[in-house]
């Protein structure tokens, strides 16, 4: 089991992860301390527990916004996918349509 100290708001917290999940840990808790640190820029320090909360808040936020922004690509991307294969069933339609209508007209000159 790997272990990392991480810092956030100046104070040291020593944790627990998975072997190889180090650097991964540390670049999640240096996002974390980046909006702690805005925080504690715009309101001071109003407590360590406010500003993890709000930075976790923020972060939650850009979370759904992004998850919202994925769901829609999704969605477009299957749109996408089913025009591109509307298109490929009207020009099958289309091609069987021509072969009827040839087989029609050799049937009539006969």
């Amino acid at each position: 089991m790997g272990q990392v100290v991480v810092t956030v708001n100046g104070r040291a917290f020593p944790l627990n992860c998975s072997d190889g999940e180090e650097p991964r840990i540390r670049r999640l808790a240096q996002y974390v301390d980046g909006k702690v640190g805005e925080f504690v820029k715009t309101h001071g320090q109003i407590g360590e527990a406010r500003l993890i909360l709000l930075a976790a808040l923020v972060i939650a936020d850009e979370l759904s916004d992004t998850n919202d922004l994925v769901q829609s690509e999704r969605g477009r991307s299957r749109n996408i996918a089913i025009a591109e294969d509307s298109g490929a069933v009207v020009t099958g339609i289309r091609g069987i349509a021509q072969r009827i209508e040839s087989i029609a007209a050799r049937l009539e000159s006969a």
